[in-house]
């Protein structure tokens, strides 16, 4: 497991508030501005997943040693990897106020992140991605005429800043997951999808990293079932999973009407050339980051955990739940019983759980290439079992 500290920290007396002409003297402060959804991205998190990216095949940059089996540079090389994922959350900002000029002031809050990303699909890790960011949360708004919204804003140091705005829901029980295909298609024509070798799980010598995948394969880490909708990682980890309700959190850089905010970044490099935002002709982009599509849920996840004979005065029992699902992280709970227990018995307590699907387009060569990122997270460490759970 990695060790997560935070990277960046806030001044201790740092607030947000408004700057006033003299300091407030009546009254008490005002209470922060609400959290919504976001309330729930507190602490520490790890946790693991899958992510697929199309890299184009520049055969000037390749290296001999990337492909066991080497082929002539094709115009992409499909990368895969087995992800471990570290996620850090600080105290919320309170209240950041947006000045307005056709509707009046509104209050903002939000919660600062930090997100590492490693490949471990050698066994050996290796950093494939750093995000620093916040998530806000945004009130109601009259004008534009927009419901209660949330929206993260992150940078990646590639070159690519995002600011992706969405909704939220609560629904009772586990997520509904959808599809999702990493077939690139010809941009702006998502219909017209052209599928490439290297999403052939038993196709061993094409332009994929790792270019066998027999032993991933066999051991269910990659198989064709995943390549054609990395989703399914997902739903595997919550199937045997007691799941009593779930937060679902959608943002877009796109968003479909009446939401209209956000957008994606690029520096020179990833663009390619002057005017190759609208003229598609070579030599065309590097690689555009062009949108970014993500969902969250967050899941409140029961467990049942067996408490074996305790006596007072015995350290704190170290446990692990009874449904933990193999190859996924799962806490070790700390169980303080507040009494002696003579005889095995069975708790039952939640804690939460996030996982995330995420799709980002990205441009060369005429075509979108879908970079498809998925993950599920639990807190980080050994979390505390509530004293409600024994009932007094």
């Amino acid at each position: 497991m990695s060790n997560l500290e935070t990277a960046t920290s806030l001044p201790a007396d740092f607030k947000f508030d408004e700057v006033r002409v003299s300091p407030r003297t009546t009254g008490t402060a005002p209470p922060p501005a609400p959290l919504g959804p976001l309330a729930a991205f507190v602490g520490n998190w790890h946790g693991s997943g899958f992510n697929t990216i199309f890299r184009p095949d520049n055969p000037i940059s390749r290296s001999s040693e990337e492909l066991p089996h080497p082929l002539p540079p094709l115009d992409n090389l499909l990368e895969l990897n087995l992800t471990l994922e570290s996620l850090s959350f600080q105290e919320p900002l309170g209240r950041v106020p947006n000045r307005g000029e056709v509707q009046g002031d509104i209050f903002l809050n939000g919660v600062p992140y930090l997100q590492t990303v490693q490949d471990i699909t050698t066994g050996t890790a290796v950093g494939i991605h750093l995000e620093p960011g916040l998530w806000i949360a945004v009130p109601e708004t009259q004008h534009p005429a927009e419901e209660a919204t949330v929206a993260r804003m992150a940078s990646i140091p590639h070159g690519t800043t995002i600011c992706a705005q969405g909704t939220y829901k609560t629904l009772p029980g586990a997520p509904t997951i959808p599809h999702v295909d990493i077939t690139p298609f010809t941009a702006g024509n998502e219909g017209a999808r052209i599928r490439f070798p290297s999403q052939e799980v038993a196709n061993e010598l094409t332009q994929r990293i790792p270019q066998d995948l027999t032993q991933l394969n066999s051991e269910g880490k990659i198989t064709q079932e995943i390549l054609n909708d990395p989703n399914e990682v997902l739903r595997k980890v919550i199937a045997g999973q007691r799941i009593l309700s779930t937060v679902e959190i959608t943002i877009k850089t796109k968003p479909v009407e009446p939401l209209f905010g956000g957008g994606a970044d690029n520096i020179a490099f990833l663009l390619g050339y002057p005017g190759a935002l609208t003229n598609p002709d070579p030599p065309g982009q590097n690689a555009q980051s062009l949108e970014l599509t993500a969902t969250f849920w967050i899941e409140e996840v029961q467990h049942t955990i067996l408490v074996p004979p305790f006596v007072p005065g015995e350290p704190p029992l170290k446990l692990t739940p009874e449904n933990a699902v193999p190859g996924i992280h799962t806490p070790t709970f700390t169980v303080r019983p507040p009494g002696p227990i003579e005889e095995p018995r069975t708790i039952t307590f939640t804690t939460p759980q996030i996982q995330y699907s995420q799709l980002v387009l990205l441009n060369f060569n005429r075509l979108s290439w879908p970079h498809v990122s998925v993950s599920t997270l639990t807190p980080s460490g050994t979390v505390t079992v509530p004293s409600t759970v024994w009932g007094q």
